[in-house]
């Protein structure tokens, strides 16, 4: 049942209230046309609940946009939602398509910078992979009812394929209810080849101002945390505040090992104690063993990532040499689970650090 305005209502309740359920809760088609927006298509979701988001199904139905009551979620490049006709593979060339969002997806087959892996395709692999500039097909969006919730959600395959190599393609769903305040991605990856590829998939979520801005923290145990050019193990007095823009601000990565909670999920959370808002981020860690963070704290360029992963950013090298480059085999099938619920108020914040603090507590008295 849809809890909103104050009460929780039955699909008869609310169909009586309504005249189409556009009122309180939708999913638009549309074409975006200005520039190399062309081919990126839109999907927009609406949710009474008071959240929305944008998703591109040219670029493998990716978030693209986000927000809650009328505050921005996310950090937005200033590319724009570029089409995937202007994508250029090689190097750093992904950088002009990045429009961050809610959700830029890594791979499928390559993850980090530009980099050439002898033991595969010997051949130079472009940032980030091929993924997030591929088009979705057979897509198909709505909103249909499941007893009394009411479901919003786009669906769509997206293939990386080349002749007499790879061929793998991701079934995806983006889905959220009415009246809740999260959005749900379910990714299967078949691989519809002759032989074994390596399976990169990474999340690279964008949290930007106003909920990035000094003082907000990343809520996260892990086994381990390191930092990325050394593999120094770093605590939370490292990584966990962001720090105000400033003029010329670099990249910095921190690479985390997750615990899990007994039902196998882990929890992360982002917030912002001073506009009492949050993101939390939850995923089973036998899918998804690591959260990557990536802050860029630089004036006009601010923007902070989270980033679940069945791998790092750092690329094949440290993935192999760190025990967490996969493969699928040919007929394989591999799920990815991943939910990005916000958090209102200053109760909801308080609720989910102490939910994380207590993962890590179970775990030490299991040990």
């Amino acid at each position: 049942m849809a809890h909103l305005f104050g009460r929780t209502y039955t699909r008869e309740e609310l169909l009586d209230l309504v005249g189409d359920m556009s009122q309180v809760a939708g999913v638009r088609r549309a074409e975006l046309v200005e520039g190399n927006e062309r081919g990126a298509g839109l999907i927009e979701i609406a949710n009474a609940s008071g959240l929305s988001c944008s998703l591109l199904p040219g670029r493998a139905l990716d978030i693209a946009s986000a927000s809650y009551r009328g505050m921005s979620l996310c950090f937005r490049g200033n590319t724009g939602d570029v089409g995937p006709a202007f994508y250029e593979p090689p190097g750093y060339g992904w950088m002009r398509g990045f429009f961050g969002g809610l959700l830029t997806t890594c791979g499928m087959t390559f993850v980090g910078h530009p980099e050439v892996d002898s033991e595969e395709e010997d051949e130079e692999l472009g940032l980030h992979g091929r993924l997030s500039f591929l088009p979705a097909k057979q897509v198909r969006a709505g909103g249909r009812w499941q007893g009394d919730d009411y479901v919003l959600e786009a669906e769509g395959r997206i293939r990386e394929a080349v002749v007499f190599g790879t061929c793998l393609e991701m079934s995806r769903t983006v889905s959220t209810t009415l009246g809740e305040r999260s959005i749900r991605i379910h990714d299967r990856v078949e691989n519809l080849a002759a032989e074994r590829s390596p399976l990169m998939i990474l999340y690279h979520m964008n949290p930007g101002f106003p909920l990035l801005d000094a003082g907000a923290r990343l809520l996260v145990r892990s086994e381990r945390s390191t930092r990325w050019r050394d593999d120094r193990e770093v605590g939370p007095e490292v990584y966990a505040a962001a720090a105000p823009p400033r003029p010329g601000a670099g990249d910095v990565v921190y690479v985390h090992r997750p615990i899990a909670d007994a039902g196998g999920m882990a929890t992360a959370a982002f917030v912002n104690e001073r506009l009492g808002l949050g993101l939390r981020f939850r995923f089973p860690v036998a899918e998804v063993p690591l959260l990557t963070q990536w802050q860029r704290f630089a004036t006009r360029t601010y923007v902070t990532g989270i980033e679940p992963g069945n791998c790092s950013p750092l690329g094949r090298a440290w993935n192999r040499a760190n025990g967490y480059l996969q493969h699928v085999e040919p007929g394989e099938v591999r799920e990815f689970h991943v939910e990005i619920a916000v958090l209102d108020g200053a109760d909801e914040l308080a609720a989910a650090e102490r939910e994380i603090d207590a993962t890590d507590g179970a775990r030490r008295r299991a040990v």
